[in-house]
C-alpha cells in the first residue's frame, strides 16, 4: 500500500472512538515513525482553558499504539499499551498539536516509542514514552 492509502485507511477506522471525539488525524507515515494531529479547542481543554494533559497522553498513545501495528502480523498478534509516561513542558490554548511517534526499541514482545508533541512552530509541548506489549491472538 502506498502512504496515502495507508493514511486514508487509518483515518477511516476512527468512527466511534476516542480518536474521533478528539479529532485526531493521521497525517504522515514512514519506515520508523507515524504522525498525527489534534486540534486544541474546547473538546480537549482542562478547566483553565488549556490543553488537558490527558488529551495529550491520549494523542500519544493513539499514535504510538497504531504505529506498532506496522511491525507485527495483525492476523496472529495484537498490540496493547502497558505503560506511558508524559512530561508536559509547555501549555497550549488554541491551534494544532502534532505528535510524532518514533520507534526506540522493536523487540518480539515489546515496542518502545518516543512521542514528541509539538505546536505549529515546532516547540515541544509534551514528551512521552510508550511501551506496547505484543500478544498472540491464539
Amino acid at each position: 500500500m502506498i502512504k496515502k492509502e495507508i493514511l486514508l485507511k487509518l483515518n477511516s477506522m476512527m468512527k466511534n472512538t476516542l480518536m474521533e471525539t478528539l479529532d485526531i488525524k493521521y497525517t504522515d507515515i514512514g519506515d520508523d515513525y507515524l504522525v498525527a494531529t489534534m486540534p486544541v479547542n474546547e473538546k480537549v481543554y482542562q478547566p483553565m482553558g488549556l490543553l488537558h494533559g490527558g488529551a495529550s497522553v491520549a494523542l500519544a498513545e493513539s499514535v504510538g499504539s497504531t504505529a506498532s501495528h506496522f511491525f507485527i502480523d495483525s492476523e496472529k498478534f495484537e498490540v496493547r499499551g502497558i505503560e506511558i509516561t508524559a512530561n508536559h513542558l509547555k501549555s497550549k490554548r488554541e491551534g494544532i498539536v502534532t505528535a510524532t511517534a518514533r520507534i526506540i526499541h522493536k523487540g518480539k514482545t515489546t515496542h518502545l516509542w518516543e512521542i514528541r508533541i509539538v505546536d505549529e512552530k515546532g516547540k515541544l509541548i509534551s514528551l512521552c514514552k510508550l511501551t506496547n506489549i505484543i500478544l498472540s491472538k491464539t
